[in-house]
């Protein structure tokens, strides 16, 4: 299968728990339309689209008067498959990318290898809950995505002080990292970054 020529995708996943609806674009930004029943997922997800320079229309609907895991979890894995499908066979891509976002007393580092081995390695966050959501529930944000996308994924913060802060420089680290290991090299390469050849 080759590479698709425009890395574009589109995802619906639908349970008997949520409703999420994902397209996304690699390669022509613009201003992201994103709604959850969630406002602080889409405060987060609006600024990992911005900084990441991701063409993302995103909708996500689900039973949050039970309990936004759900709702934060598969929105994360929908995600993650529309990012698989926009990356096609990975062909000539950067692959690896880390960056490291301050806000105000928080210092997060977002690493990714776009290895096709979906983990997320998520620690050192404060355990107290961000606009009513419990720290628990952030994690599966990263492990639902990571695992769809096929990423390994590695989220810690250096310097973590007000939760709200140091989330969101997470979520706009893993923008701004996403956008520098799926980007295509300029040298026209048309091979995996692998020594296996294959990813």
């Amino acid at each position: 299968m080759d590479a698709p020529a425009s890395r574009r995708a589109v995802r619906h996943r639908r349970t008997r728990e949520t409703d999420v609806e994902v397209a996304l674009d690699l390669d022509r930004p613009r201003p992201a339309r994103i709604e959850t029943d969630l406002p602080i997922l889409t405060h987060f997800l609006s600024a990992l689209a911005l900084h990441g320079r991701l063409g993302l229309e995103l909708t996500a609907r689900g039973d949050v008067e039970v309990d936004p895991h759900h709702l934060v979890e598969d929105t994360g894995i929908t995600l993650g498959t529309a990012l698989a499908e926009a990356l096609g066979d990975r062909l000539g891509i950067a692959r690896f990318a880390h960056r490291v976002v301050p806000m105000d007393e928080a210092l997060v580092l977002v690493a990714v290898d776009i290895s096709g081995r979906g983990r997320a390695f998520y620690s050192g966050y404060p355990e107290v809950p961000v606009a009513g959501v419990a720290a628990e529930v952030w994690p599966e944000f990263f492990h639902g995505l990571a695992g769809a996308a096929g990423l390994t994924l590695h989220a810690r913060p250096l310097a973590a002080g007000n939760a709200h802060h140091t989330l969101e420089a997470t979520f706009k680290a893993l923008g701004l990292a996403l956008q520098d290991a799926t980007r295509l090299l300029p040298d026209g390469d048309p091979d995996v970054r692998s020594t296996k050849g294959v990813l």
